[in-house]
Parts: structure tokens; C-alpha cells; sequence
């Protein structure tokens, strides 16, 4: 049974302020030959911030993320996993194949890009501010306006229940944190296919940076999804599963056959 391991990020960038389980069955089934594994990042959900948290100023780098995708993968000792993320874990995942390509059985990144960039910003720090509802009011324009109004209202809900400062040291990763122009070539899709996807309604990173990086990496596959934004597991599902599943079944078949 081939493992299809959420990266900590899907739907969004962790499920803030709880646990990061698969959305409700009849929005989000899974074919049964996948075992779906999901776990919260340390500051995300019910997983506390590390102990003297409050010494330093929590800011995601890459090397933090990749290294505890892989310590998971590690730890569960996993054979060749198909990582899936969305948005920061969207590209992520490029990261991850790589690094770690040959330990992965392929990824599937939504709204991600060799480098996304404007989304790190102070103002969520600031005062004078209400992060608890400016920050998923900003992320709530980033989704189709025709998306089911319940599934954006959840997104909505979700990334207001973030820990002070948790959405800007993980947009650091998003805009700061990875830039992979000039690097595409080293991922070998033959060890680690690559798909990549972005809703037409992103505009924090747009269908077209999501194609130009498709261009820069030999073999990958993807593209432009139209009718849907930036979080298109949460928010459409029944749309986004017209390209995530041909996607798994695809990298379970060549998984096979390798």
C-alpha cells in the first residue's frame, strides 16, 4: 500500500491552532490503496512550541522543514513515500525531491514555486493589529469566490486560531526561507516525479510562477487548475481531486514499477 504522506502545511500552513487530520470524509476520500499520514509542525495545531520557545524569534527556514519532513519519514520508516503539500508545503516538496528524491516515491506540490515572493511581512507583529482576523482575512482573498462558502469560512477560521507570530515565521520560509532559481535541474524526475498545480485564482503565488518552474525541471508535469485559488484541497476538493488523483494513481504505477 503505497504511503501518501500530508507534509505538515496541507491544506494550509499547518491547521493553526489544531490538529492537522484530513478534512471530513465525504470532502476529502482518498483512494483506499493510500494510507494518508499527517502530522502538525512543533508551534502548529496541538504540537507545542519547543521548550524556550520564547527565547528566540520562531522564523521557519528551510533546513528546519526539510529535516523534520524527513525525521518523520525516518522515524515511521517509510519505503519511498508520495509527499503532498499545498502552499509553503506546496514548494516544499521541491525542495524535498531534491534533497531527498531517492527516498521519496515522487511529490505532488499545489500553489508552490521555485521561489514565491511578497508574502513575509512585519504587520502581523504590529500592535495596533488584530492578526486574529486580518491574517485569514488576507489569505481568504487568495481562494476562487466561487468555491463552496463553507469550505473558505473553515480556511478562514483555521488561520485565525494561529499563536502570535506563527504565520509570519512560516511565510519566512514561503518568501525568504527557499529560492530555488538556478536549482531546478538537480531534481531528477525519473528518481522523483514532480507535479505541481496552482488554482488560477492565486495571486500569493500565480499559475504562471508555478509554470515557469514546470519549465525549469525536465520531465515534471502540472500546471494551471482553472476555477479555483490557493487552497484548493480545502477549499474545492471535489475539484482539486480531478488532478490530485490522476496524480497519485500515475506515481503509485510508476512506483510499482520501479
Amino acid at each position: 500500500m503505497p504511503r501518501c504522506r500530508y507534509t505538515c502545511g496541507l491544506p494550509a500552513h499547518g491547521r493553526r491552532g489544531r490538529t492537522s487530520v484530513p478534512p471530513p470524509a465525504e470532502r476529502r476520500r482518498c483512494p483506499r490503496r493510500f494510507r494518508v499520514l499527517a502530522f502538525d509542525l512543533p508551534w502548529h495545531g496541538t504540537s507545542l512550541p519547543p521548550e524556550g520557545w520564547w527565547e528566540e524569534e520562531y522564523l521557519l527556514t528551510s533546513e528546519r522543514y526539510v529535516d523534520t519532513v524527513m525525521s518523520f519519514v525516518h522515524a515511521l520508516e517509510l519505503d519511498r513515500p508520495i509527499v503532498v503539500g499545498c502552499s509553503m508545503a506546496g514548494s516544499l516538496v521541491l525542495e524535498l525531491a531534491r534533497l531527498h528524491g531517492a527516498e521519496l516515491g515522487g511529490v505532488i506540490g499545489f500553489s508552490g514555486a521555485s521561489t514565491v515572493e511578497g508574502r513575509f511581512q512585519d504587520w502581523p507583529l504590529a500592535p495596533d493589529i488584530n492578526s486574529n482576523q486580518v491574517v485569514p482575512s488576507w489569505t481568504y482573498g487568495l481562494m476562487a469566490p466561487h468555491s463552496p462558502t463553507a469550505a473558505r469560512k473553515e480556511v478562514w477560521w483555521v488561520y485565525s486560531q494561529g499563536g502570535p507570530g506563527i504565520y509570519r515565521g512560516d511565510t519566512y520560509f514561503y518568501s525568504n526561507g527557499l529560492d530555488l532559481r538556478g536549482h531546478e535541474s538537480e531534481i531528477d524526475t525519473k528518481t522523483c516525479p514532480v507535479y505541481l498545480y496552482t488554482g488560477e485564482y492565486d495571486y500569493a503565488c500565480s499559475s504562471e510562477e508555478t509554470e515557469a518552474t514546470l519549465a525549469r525541471i525536465p520531465g515534471a508535469r502540472g500546471g494551471r487548475m482553472p476555477g479555483i485559488g490557493h487552497f484548493p484541497v480545502s477549499e474545492n476538493y471535489s475539484l482539486c481531486k480531478q488532478y490530485l488523483l490522476p496524480a497519485l494513481q500515475e506515481l503509485a504505477r510508476s512506483r510499482n514499477a520501479a
